[in-house]
């Protein structure tokens, strides 16, 4: 959508950060976390003429990181007088790699690719580094290595498989690391970032959240001109602000549609709808396609193709539902950066992890516009705005719950005896969770189907039944995430509670890997 009018708001302001795009997955995590420090920032491809970059006026550029070598054919490059902008500028890895080369040092493939947590240590005074431990844990992802630092600079930092992790010139305010400081992995990241930002960048806290939702809903309201707009609603936070942005901007032009695809949890679709009607007073119409849903799903294993095809037909059963409604000449949607991240190549060069039904637009057949006011913000941002406009608990502390639903849930081909288990075991997990205390602390807790069976002994008596996995995870993004260390006696009763409460399962195991390297859901 349209951001101009904000943008204009911005304009007035001396202390902001342009991010150049490589390619890098974490991109927008850099931009959340400079926007925590209160710094208005935006992303541009690298690929921006430098007078573009030039007319951003911006307070520091920082370069960000991406999967290829500066080396390969077609490498994202950047003209080296990018560097003759007098702002301070922080390359990290792929970024960092792209100023050694670019100003005549040496980056050549690594013997020993760093991917993971690496001990960092401080060999030169720095004021990047300042306030780090002379020995800390920082995230590394690389393949190449800096060989040779360019002429002026120092190296500051190094690990035992890269001893050019840390380096700077602070003379030209030119700075890089090889690790990644903007993921919760890396121990001093936040203390790295606020360096760079005030220390040496000398930045002023201006960007404020909560001027957010007041912009948006002005926007939505200059945008729509009179016209009617359809809210895609799906019970989460973020299609639910959407929501309540858009119908303050535009109120009852707003015609909003809860589509029950077949593959939500347990009474899912009565609660929603009755949330929407009753506590937030919205003109909501739900519509049951879930026979079009598990149809199209049937004998479907891949979960690339499943994702695939719940979006098609959604956008189907939107298309239908659309042209029931005369006028209707906009769509709101619930998207997020991650969103975005996750599904396109955002500027060429990033890789895709998985597609998501709610990013990329509909077909131009149907004739609607895209509304996306929460598209720029994380999901603690949209959290934020949405206790602000005063959503209630219940609906803004709501764990993320995926697009697909169930489907991705269920490892392999879907079946209504498969998704009546998987309801089942969510349901215990859930109330469980919810019970300990610890629902609005973790990120998202969930069980997965997994199409393995083993044997059990059940009532004296050999079984040979299916395998529920258990995934609960802390995140601040759903950029990265590290699994929550559950108290025993809590995945006990778990384990305990499916078994004897769901049939067909003999088997609960639980997941213990963090994201990166995994993702969040398994499919």
């Amino acid at each position: 959508m349209n951001k101009e009018p904000f943008h204009e708001k911005i304009e007035e302001m001396s202390s902001r950060v342009l991010i150049l795009d490589f390619g890098s997955q974490y991109t927008q995590l850099i931009a959340r976390k400079i926007r925590e420090n209160k710094i208005y920032c935006e992303i541009y491809p690298y690929k921006t003429p430098l007078k573009k970059i030039e007319d951003f006026n911006p307070g520091a550029i920082i370069l960000s990181g991406g999967p290829s070598s500066v080396y390969d054919k077609g490498a994202p490059l950047v003209s080296k007088e990018i560097f003759d902008i007098k702002v301070p500028f922080l390359g990290i890895c792929y970024g960092m790699q792209f100023m050694a080369y670019s100003l005549s040092g040496r980056v050549e493939p690594s013997n020993n690719r760093e991917y993971g947590h690496s001990e960092l240590e401080i060999i030169k005074e720095s004021r990047l580094l300042k306030g780090c431990g002379r020995k800390s844990l920082v995230w590394m992802s690389h393949g190449d290595t800096i060989v040779n630092a360019p002429q002026g600079f120092v190296v500051t930092g190094s690990t035992s498989s890269c001893a050019v992790s840390a380096f700077e010139n602070p003379k030209r305010m030119l700075y890089g690391l090889q690790f990644h400081p903007e993921v919760a992995h890396t121990e001093c990241g936040k203390t790295i970032l606020k360096n760079f930002l005030f220390e040496i960048a000398s930045l002023k806290k201006k960007w404020e959240l909560k001027d957010f939702a007041v912009e948006k809903t002005l926007e939505i309201r200059g945008v729509t001109h009179g016209k009617k707009a359809i809210c895609a609603l799906s019970g989460g936070v973020d299609s639910t602000v959407a929501a309540v942005i858009a119908n303050r901007a535009i109120g009852p032009r707003l015609k909003c549609i809860f589509v029950d695809n077949g593959l939500l949890r347990e009474n899912e679709k009565a609660t929603v709808m009755k949330f929407y009607r009753e506590n937030l007073k919205l003109n909501v119409r739900a519509v049951n396609a879930s026979s079009i849903f598990l149809k199209a799903l049937k004998g479907v294993e891949d979960p690339e193709k499943k994702r695939k095809i719940i979006g098609r037909i959604f956008i189907e059963v939107f298309e239908s539902e659309a042209k029931k409604i005369k006028d209707a000449a906009f769509l709101v949607q619930g998207t997020l950066y991650p969103d975005v991240i996750e599904s396109v190549k955002v500027f060429g060069s990033s890789s895709v992890i998985k597609s998501h039904h709610n990013v990329g637009g509909l077909p131009k057949k149907l004739g609607l516009k895209l509304i996306e006011p929460l598209r720029e913000l994380f999901k603690d941002e949209v959290r934020v705005i949405g206790k602000n406009l005063g959503i209630p608990e219940e609906i803004i502390n709501r764990q993320p719950f995926p697009g697909p639903g169930l489907a991705i849930r269920i490892i392999g081909d879907i079946d209504l005896k498969k998704l009546n288990i998987l309801r089942k075991a969510d349901r215990v997990v859930t109330s469980e969770i919810k019970k300990s205390g610890l629902y609005n602390k973790i990120w998202q807790a969930f069980p997965v189907l997994i199409p393995v069976k083993t044997v059990g002994v059940m009532g004296d008596k050999r079984s040979y039944e299916s395998v529920i996995a258990l995934r609960a995870v802390t995140s601040a993004d759903g950029m990265t995430a590290d699994f929550v260390k559950l108290d025993y006696d809590i995945l006990r009763i778990i384990s305990s509670r499916i078994i004897s409460e769901v049939k067909g399962i003999n088997r609960v195991v639980y997941d213990i890997t963090s994201k990166p390297p995994s993702t969040i859901e398994w499919e």
